[in-house]
């Protein structure tokens, strides 16, 4: 048997040209990309900067990161927070309907196409060009963050949404029409247990890409941390940029936490 076994051990097929050669193309195209490049626009003065990028972020300022006026860390966090939740909720309740109209399995085939051709549209568009409508629209700050918030969820959303509509155990549904359930029954007992612990890890989830979004858009005037982060930077007062990011970071790994603990919570029941 050991004699077999080495056997087809040394008839295996030798591939070290083929890797070798596959090796000697990419070092080839990384070397070639090298090539293109360009430090024209380096300045000698370009380590001195970067130095002072770090500088300020490992030195923040302390007096912006515990000021709890309207200016200050907490309360724009307190901002983005609302922000991302809000934006979670508005698009997880719109999600809902959309999605059982795009279940291939409870509505007929033209209907479903329709519901996932309209959230694959939503889908396609960045976050930053809803933002920028919903500036021109409602005027720069929070709401218009929400309105983003809320509309770039339902994408995503109502795409896990469906998944889970579409793997439903539909034994659990004949076994209660069996038993002579009413339709409410059904839901009641059939669907939504089925159902809910699916939608809120799905929920949770966006929340957490909602949160990093939030502060994105802040960037370009929708409410949030954001554009106190980029009148830092752009002003070169990297010991306020410092502080801004603090705040982030502890916040962002607070809400991991959290919603890592929930969402296991909810799998395992």
């Amino acid at each position: 048997m050991n004699k077999r076994i080495e056997a087809a051990y040394e008839q295996r097929p030798r591939r070290w040209v083929f890797e070798l050669a596959v090796a000697v193309v990419v070092v080839a195209l990384l070397l070639w990309s090298g090539s293109a490049v360009e430090t024209a626009g380096t300045t000698q003065n370009g380590a001195v900067i970067a130095w002072n990028i770090l500088a300020g972020i490992f030195h923040p300022d302390t007096n912006l990161l515990f000021n709890f006026t309207t200016q200050g860390v907490p309360y724009l966090l307190l901002e983005t927070i609302c922000i991302a939740f809000l934006g979670t909720i508005v698009g997880a309740i719109i999600s809902v309907p959309l999605a059982f109209l795009s279940a291939s399995n409870l509505t007929p085939k033209p209907v479903a196409f329709v519901g996932r051709i309209i959230i694959m549209a939503v889908r396609t568009v960045p976050a930053f060009v809803y933002g920028l409508m919903f500036i021109r629209v409602t005027g720069p700050g929070a709401f218009a963050g929400l309105l983003t918030m809320s509309l770039c969820s339902v994408g995503m959303v109502s795409k896990m949404y469906i998944e889970a509509i579409e793997d439903l155990d539909v034994r659990v549904l004949e076994s209660l029409d069996a038993a002579g359930c009413t339709t409410w029954q059904k839901i009641r007992y059939g669907i939504l247990p089925q159902l809910m612990p699916n939608f809120a890890s799905t929920a949770i989830y966006r929340f957490d890409i909602n949160l990093r979004d939030a502060t994105v858009l802040g960037l370009v005037g929708a409410g949030g941390i954001g554009a106190p982060l980029i009148f830092a930077m752009n002003a070169y007062r990297w010991e306020e940029a410092g502080a801004i990011l603090a705040g982030l970071i502890v916040l962002v790994l607070i809400v991991e936490w959290i919603s890592t603990k929930i969402r296991v919570k909810l799998a395992r029941g």
